[in-house]
């Protein structure tokens, strides 16, 4: 035994190695030594694991439940997350560097969604419709789509699993869950909670690995109906790929380098304390994090420097010690971007005005950075780090803010801070993104949909368009005369 804590992942209610016996590590970023051991899902894994989830969904106990059987299940899954949201926020703790006091908190907060669809399951119905015909009756029913691919990301694991598991069950559905190769254990832990949940086995697989093969094949199978994934460009392009082998539908919720505008009729206090939260709070490692500071020029000097102020004393440190504000960073790769997009934006004539560094001792900590750039074409503005760095821009006009606002290949989020109702309602509408929040920023709630557009994404998490994404519909016509069908190749 190699002395770390290991981890298995889930298949068919059992807890299993990879069929090789393959490992990797996982790395605890706040001392940047390896502490646990998980499976390397092999091919013949992926397709255990599949099938388990096909047959469940088709023949299984879950199949033959009713909704409102389901929305219970949901909620009893949903409990038993709320009474281990400890021992899981630890987990998550370790293994990915973000605050013990938030992992636990969103870990009982992360309940409510699954509440949420579990309260839905028996409220989706069909329609009757008013069909063309004579002597038809025509009706529409919503049905599972299968066997459902999730890809989830290790940043906001539980979260992003819930906003898939909460409408694939509700709809009859059943999954695979493909953890992150970095960070899986909060996820691994969770889907120990299904078998307490008396959900069935097979309804709930979670299985690890790289992209290769153990994205690939799960993406690709043939038993596959849909599939969800959170994570980067450059993997998502695979996955819409690979679903041209199986057809599956896709949702794709990725990155951001979300603009967060402030006016100069702004609340000064409530914009920067929102401003703070919004790009320093999980270390910056948020597809939603508002990274593009726009500030209006005649309030630019004064807020740039109140910014700088709180950021130069943010707390870094052990994740799990309350006094912590700010942990690490999850992977060195993270670091090393950073750097480099720091050091091409000051050649490009970008000022550091705070932080821009690793912090010294051991872990992955960065120091929270601010990054004055003279104008929109500094790279570093349309680059997701995925770390503590704001950049920031000055605007004159609304018209220009909108323009710079908009000027970016994504389309996630986007906030506003103005005490002019008007100009907020103008700009909500003008900005191109899926999530607008108008003084506030990172607000979420399993009523309101998720997600974005371009290269942000499509398709949506929460709310009731996220049930109708895990369902299709089926027409049923039905002939009430009580004449025979005319033979169509003899008149009458």
């Amino acid at each position: 035994m190699s002395g770390l804590t290991q981890f298995k992942m889930l298949i068919n209610g059992a807890d299993v190695n990879a069929s090789d016996g393959g490992k990797r590590k996982s790395i605890d970023p706040s001392t940047g030594e390896p502490w646990a051991e998980f499976p390397e899902a092999t091919k013949e894994d992926v397709d255990l694991a599949v099938r388990a989830a096909h047959l469940a969904q088709t023949s299984g106990p879950w199949s033959k439940l009713t909704p409102t059987e389901r929305g219970q299940a949901l909620y009893r899954l949903a409990d038993a997350l709320s009474d281990n949201a400890d021992n899981i926020g630890r987990l998550e703790t370790r293994d990915t560097g973000k605050l013990l006091k938030e992992t636990v908190w969103q870990a009982k907060y992360i309940s409510d969604y699954l509440r949420y669809f579990g309260g839905a399951a028996d409220k989706i119905s069909g329609d009757t419709l008013p069909i063309d015909k004579q002597d038809m009756f025509v009706y529409t029913s919503r049905e599972p789509l299968g066997v459902i691919a999730a890809v989830i990301p290790w940043n906001s694991q539980l979260f992003l699993s819930a906003t898939k598991i909460g409408p694939a069950l509700a709809m009859g559905n059943t999954l695979v869950l493909k953890a992150s190769e970095h960070a899986p254990a909060p996820l691994l832990a969770f889907a120990k909670l299904a078998k307490k949940a008396g959900i069935p086995d097979g309804v709930i697989n979670v299985i690890t690995g790289g992209g290769e093969p153990c994205g690939r094949e799960l993406t690709s199978h043939n038993l596959v109906s849909k599939i969800a994934f959170t994570g980067g460009g450059p993997a998502a392009r695979h996955v819409v790929r690979n679903s041209a082998e199986n057809f599956a539908q896709v949702s794709l919720e990725l990155g951001g380098k979300s603009p967060f505008i402030v006016f100069d009729d702004a609340n000064i206090s409530s914009a920067t304390n929102a401003c703070v939260a919004g790009i320093f709070g999980a270390s910056g490692q948020s597809c939603v994090a508002g990274s593009r500071l726009l500030v209006q020029e005649d309030i630019a000097d004064l807020f740039v420097e109140k910014l700088s102020r709180i950021a130069e004393n943010i707390r870094l440190g052990d994740p799990a010690d309350g006094s912590t504000e700010m942990g690490p960073l999850c992977t060195i790769e993270q670091i090393k971007l950073i750097d480099d997009q720091i050091n091409k934006a000051v050649s490009d004539g970008a000022k550091v005005v705070c932080g821009g560094g690793r912090t010294e001792g051991k872990g992955l900590f960065f120091k929270p950075t601010i990054v004055d750039c003279p104008d929109s074409k500094i790279n570093i503005l349309d680059t997701e780090l995925f770390g503590p760095v704001l950049s920031v821009v000055r605007f004159k006009t609304e018209a220009e803010a909108i323009m710079l606002a908009n000027d970016t290949k994504y389309g996630l989020a986007a906030g506003v801070f103005t005490n002019n109702h008007s100009r907020a309602l103008r700009m909500s509408k003008n900005l191109r993104a899926g999530i607008v929040w108008v003084n506030t920023y990172r607000a979420i709630s399993p009523i309101a949909e998720f997600g974005g557009e371009r290269m942000s994404g499509y398709g949506r998490e929460a709310g009731f368009q996220a049930l109708y994404d895990y369902s299709q519909t089926k027409s049923v016509w039905m002939n009430l005369s009580d004449e025979p069908v005319a033979n169509p190749f003899r008149p009458r």
